[in-house]
Formats: structure tokens, sequence, C-alpha cells
């Protein structure tokens, strides 16, 4: 029965979600359960076009890239894929009415990864980040929307922003590593081993104002995604301050970590407040 198939999909994409990132995991784990697994079919997707273009080096990553995009059509198309991870993700598509317009922004930035070392305009920083982050945070506000088109118009600007300063967090969180093993610097005009107080303070100021309309978007969430979102929201905006309070020196030289005790901590403040109706 396709039935049973499309549960071990799903499957594959929660457990996907659940190695890659538990802070993830644990923003899904808050929604209302009929989110739960839309959101990790698009996790899922997202994750392993990610790791085609990141980690696979010794296989040729443009060409697994584009028979992944190749597949991804046909699976929507068809309605089934034999990749699981893909089936999973299609049926979120189709039950969702996700525009494909989202899909191929996306898989853009993917093929940008590939060929693309250096971001040199704001222009071309905003064109990858709308399609590795923004596009994503639409995704899922399909999925939260529930094919509710005004209500969808209303927060698509506020997802953006929100997905926009996730993106720009993991860039400062992970400098080092996209400098040192990828060859990658996000940040245009940003020269990665002389980055100094005021060129940090200025990328912060930035950040700071798109996570203020995050927020405002995700007081206007439905009731059922509203919890989940805010704790990714929170344990973004505390590894945004613990930078804020980092020299640069410390950034360049390791991978900003939030420990799993204050994640609890962080936890239990987002409860207190939800519980309090104080989002």
């Amino acid at each position: 029965m396709k039935e049973l198939y499309d549960k071990v999909s799903m499957r594959c994409s929660r457990m996907t979600t659940r190695a890659y990132s538990t802070s993830f995991s644990m923003g899904i784990s808050f929604l209302q359960k009929k989110f739960h697994d839309p959101i990790y079919a698009i996790y899922g997707f997202v994750r392993f076009a990610d790791e085609i273009v990141d980690t696979f080096h010794e296989y040729n990553k443009s060409s697994l890239l584009e028979r992944f995009k190749a597949d991804t059509y046909t699976a929507i198309e068809e309605g089934i894929s034999l990749n699981p991870i893909l089936n999973a993700f299609q049926h979120v598509v189709n039950q969702y009415a996700i525009d494909h317009e989202l899909i191929e922004t996306f898989l853009h930035s993917m093929e940008m990864d590939l060929h693309k070392s250096e971001y040199t305009t704001e222009e071309e920083l905003k064109d990858y980040v709308l399609g590795s982050a923004e596009v994503v945070g639409l995704m899922c506000l399909k999925v939260f929307t529930e094919g509710d088109k005004a209500y969808y118009d209303r927060l698509k600007f506020f997802a953006m922003q929100l997905g926009s300063a996730f993106q720009k967090i993991n860039f400062l969180r992970d400098l080092h590593t996209d400098y040192m093993t990828l060859g990658r610097t996000y940040f245009p005009g940003l020269d990665v081993q002389q980055l100094d107080e005021a060129t940090k303070r200025e990328l912060e100021v930035e950040i700071e104002k798109e996570f203020a309309y995050g927020y405002e978007g995700i007081k206007q969430l439905p009731k059922g995604a509203r919890f989940g979102v805010y704790v990714a929201y929170v344990y973004y905006y505390s590894l945004f301050r613990k930078i804020q309070a980092m020299p640069p020196s410390t950034i360049l030289s390791s991978r900003v970590r939030i420990p799993n005790r204050k994640k609890y901590s962080l936890l239990l403040t987002c409860y207190l407040r939800h519980s309090l109706n104080m989002i």
C-alpha cells in the first residue's frame, strides 16, 4: 500500500531532521502535531540539497545536484518518488500548493554554492539569502497558513525577514568553517581574516532589524505554529547575543554554540512566556 510507503518516507525525513539538527527538531516538536510531518519533509529536502553542495567533495556535485533537481520535479509531477525524502517532500508540495518558484529559487542558491565562493555585492548576497533561507521560511508559511492566501500574503514579508536573520547568524557562526574548509565568504567586502569590531557591529545592526520584523510576524502566526517558531527564534536570538558579546578573533577561530544546559533554560523561558500569553 502506498500509504505505508508514505509513512516510511515521512519517517526518513523525521530521522534526517533529528540527525542533523537538534535545535530545529526541538522547534518542530512544539508545533501543533498536524504540522510536524510537513515541516520535517521540507527540512529533509533542504538538508539533502545542502549536503550535496557542502560535503560530497569526492563526487561530481554538479551532476548530483542536477539529478536531485530533476528527480524533485518528477516526484512532484508524478506524486511519488523512490527517494523517500523526495516522496515526503512532493506530498507536502502538492498538499499545500507550495509554489514551484520557491523550490526553483532555493535550488538556484544551492547551485550558486557550487561555483561561487565570494559575494562581492549586496545584490548577490540578497539573491543567495533569498534562495537559501527566505523561501524555505515561505514553504513553511504555506504549511502554517493552510491555503489561506490572504493570511500567507500578510505574513510573507515577516517570514522572509526571519529567514534572512537566521541565515546571517549561520554565516557569522560558521565564519571560520565556511572560509577555512569551503573557501566561502558571504558578506560583501568582508576580509574574513581582517574582521574588526566596527564591521561586525554593522552586520549585527542589520540582523537586529530583521529579528525585530521576524518577531512581529511570529506574533501573528496561527496558534498551532506560533510556539514552535518562537522557540527557534529564541534559540537563534540567544546565539546572536552570544556572537555580539564575542570579539571578532574568537568568532574567527571557532564555531559558536549554545550549550545544551542553556538550550533547556531557554526552552523553559519560552514555555513560561507562551503559557502567560506573553509572546
